[in-house]
């Protein structure tokens, strides 16, 4: 398998969630081991960040990248459209501090590169192989990566709200398409939450236009959900978008609950601590996918008590 990239430039322009700007987005073509390269247009000179672990600088309620202390806000939507189109290399000038939000999923970025056109490079693509198992936990959450010869996401949440209750889904981009059954899947927030935001200077930009707002018993948005599971899909594209940041595609099956940015990159800062656990290869070297069982949480959390011992 090759890498890619866009075939021709595209540019976007959408509303800041939390500043509430205007702002455009340029996507271009990158070269070979590229990577994705973000650069602020509305700095002297230009900023360059390079998504990787080490430009993380902050997951509370969204990713953040940052250099030299310059950031990007809610980079994860952009990151899951990225690569769950299979990008490889690419470059995203902004003209300010965050991501648009746009509908509060990933869809209409998606759109945009799709209609920018997939072009496949001249250079094989390599990717991380999960050997061993790698587990982060918060009380019940968790986020982990077990090896596996493909790459999948079983994900589970659990809400006391009658629009969400139990929801579990397993992604396989072999069986699923990206941009139909995750890209579309929106945010979602609660009503009660939206003053405490409101007054610490956030969401300036927020409307029923780009998120799934919920009341005690339903929710405010008149068009309704795009998915009855909307709520696990919006998790996994996060999960995307999330992991994004290892910097090469993870041959691994990733196993959450209840997880959030903070805790995958906590996951994602473990992969790169143990070394020892995983290894990079080229898509070739890789065995044919075959699919196995699906790991349960149960097995999470047994292979938890083991490291532990």
């Amino acid at each position: 398998m090759f890498q890619k990239t866009i075939k021709k430039e595209v540019k976007i322009k959408g509303v800041g969630l939390h500043t509430g700007k205007n702002i455009t987005l340029t996507l271009k073509p990158a070269d070979i081991d590229c990577g994705i390269t973000f650069v602020r247009t509305d700095v002297k000179g230009g900023a360059v960040i390079k998504i990787s672990p080490a430009t993380v600088v902050d997951t509370r309620l969204a990713t953040t990248i940052g250099y030299n202390g310059l950031k990007i806000a809610v980079v994860e939507h952009l990151l899951a459209a990225i690569k769950g189109l299979g990008i490889d290399n690419i470059i995203v000038e902004i003209d300010a501090e965050e991501v648009p939000n746009f509908d509060g999923s990933a869809h209409f970025i998606t759109s945009s590169l799709k209609e920018a056109g997939i072009k496949v490079q001249n250079a094989e693509k390599m990717c991380i192989v999960i050997d061993e198992p790698v587990i982060v936990t918060d009380g019940e959450k968790v986020a982990s990566f077990f090896p596996s010869n493909l790459f999948k996401i079983s994900f589970s949440i659990s809400f006391p709200h009658p629009m969400i209750k139990d929801q579990k889904m397993t992604y396989f981009p072999d069986d699923m398409q990206f941009d139909t059954e995750i890209s579309p899947a929106r945010t979602f927030g609660f009503l009660k939450d939206i003053e405490y935001f409101r007054a610490a200077g956030l969401i300036k930009g927020g409307s029923l236009d780009n998120a799934i707002i919920m009341t005690d018993d339903g929710i405010l948005n008149e068009d309704g959900l795009r998915f009855p599971d909307e709520f696990v899909r919006h998790k996994i594209l996060d999960v995307i978008g999330d992991i994004a940041v290892i910097g090469l595609p993870v041959k691994g099956h990733y196993v959450g609950n209840k997880s959030g940015h903070s805790l995958n990159y906590k996951l994602v800062r473990k992969i790169f601590s143990e070394t020892y656990k995983w290894h990079i290869a080229s898509f070739s070297e890789v065995n044919v996918p075959q699919r196995g069982g699906n790991i349960h949480l149960s097995s999470v959390r047994n292979q938890q008590i083991a490291v532990s011992n």
